[in-house]
């Protein structure tokens, strides 16, 4: 028997809950809701979700304080929903480790669609398989065997944030373009997202990098992409 998904919807709005709850229910995964932020972490820790979708604005416990608190406990993906469409509520909740945002108001589809890019790419399944590995004596990123160590250390990264790495590991030494980047990483559906990749460097350089101001792993050439300096053992 197939594993259906299960999704937590965590908002304020009783008759969007409803309607999610219902449409994602016909389209093949397990729905649960809550109505609040304290709701929203009880049912988190009772149910294990496969994914989150979490609105910001909630009295009480909002978005944002929410995100942080799963974050410090959980890699499960958070898709967040806000009505506000300002460039800075967008990479602020990026940074704070949601792995997608939406704007309301959305159509079901749509967010059907990213449902199914992140759970795509999170899945431990679709797991760079190339067996690449990186090792200078500080570093370790083990691409066939998902794994990332600092300092003997393994270091917690999300699933997004692992297949970013090894995806510019499997290309150390070259000059990656965002585009390129975007497509192997987040997908099709991400192709006009750059400032995804941006914020997804800045978290990985607070957690990998000595001095995330002056990186030595994670390179950026300005107007191009990024690029992974260091040589790689196939």
């Amino acid at each position: 028997m197939n594993h259906k998904p299960k999704i937590l919807v965590i908002d304020d709005e009783a008759k969007l809950l409803e309607a999610l709850a219902i449409f994602l229910g016909k389209s093949g995964y397990e729905v649960s809701v809550a109505t609040g932020g304290r709701e929203g972490l009880q049912c988190l820790f009772r149910l294990h979700p496969d994914l989150v979708v979490l609105d910001i604005m909630m009295p009480g416990m909002d978005g944002w304080e929410l995100c942080t608190r799963i974050r410090e406990v959980s890699d499960v993906p958070v898709i967040m929903l806000t009505a506000s469409g300002q460039e800075y509520d967008k990479i602020k909740g990026l940074k704070m480790g949601a792995d997608d945002y939406l704007v309301k108001p959305f159509s079901l589809r749509e967010l059907e669609a990213r449902i199914e890019a992140v759970l795509r790419r999170t899945r431990p399944e679709h797991a760079a398989t190339s067996g690449i590995v990186y090792r200078d004596g500080v570093l370790t990123v083990d691409c066939g065997r998902w794994l990332v160590l600092r300092d003997e250390k393994p270091v917690a990264l999300t699933a997004t944030e692992r297949r970013l790495l090894c995806f510019l590991v499997e290309n150390a030494g070259h000059i990656v373009p965002t585009a390129r980047i975007l497509q192997a990483v987040w997908g099709p559906e991400f192709t006009n997202e750059s400032e995804y990749v941006k914020v997804y460097i800045w978290r990985l350089r607070q957690k990998i990098e000595a001095d995330p101001e002056q990186p030595e792993y994670l390179l950026s050439e300005r107007g191009v992409g990024y690029r992974f300096a260091g040589k790689v053992q196939a």
